[in-house]
């Protein structure tokens, strides 16, 4: 399984962009979805995750009311909709995937097997 995550570019602050992530197979297969993100000289940290089955989602504190994860199973694709983006969310986004990640582990990296090349969003004026 491969996953290509898509949609970074350039937005100025209070913008909005959508993140894609396509799976080359079923989504069914994972239990958790989950986007993560890179800025420069810092380590990469949990954005948010969503359930592939009942779709709950968790968002990390400095995103949450921001942004939105949701999917489509029959498309097998995940998004994250990024509005109100500010500067210091500045990073290369990296989409993950796990088949046995449970909830305690959705923030831990170790914890998923699949992951796609990032994407970079930069929010600057």
């Amino acid at each position: 399984v491969q996953l290509q995550a898509s949609g970074g570019g350039l937005v100025r602050p209070g913008g909005s962009l959508r993140l894609s992530c396509a799976a080359s197979g079923h989504t069914t297969r994972f239990r958790y979805m989950t986007w993560f993100r890179q800025a420069p000289g810092n380590e990469r940290e949990f954005v948010g995750s969503i359930a592939v089955s009942g779709g709950t989602t968790h968002y990390a504190d400095s995103v949450k009311g921001r942004f939105t994860i949701s999917k489509d199973n029959a498309k097998n694709t995940v998004y994250v909709q990024m509005n109100a983006l500010r500067p210091e969310d500045t990073a290369t986004y990296y989409c993950a995937a796990s088949s046995s990640v449970i909830l305690s582990s959705l923030r831990t990296q170790s914890a998923y097997a699949y992951w796609g090349r990032g994407t970079q969003v930069t929010v600057s004026s």
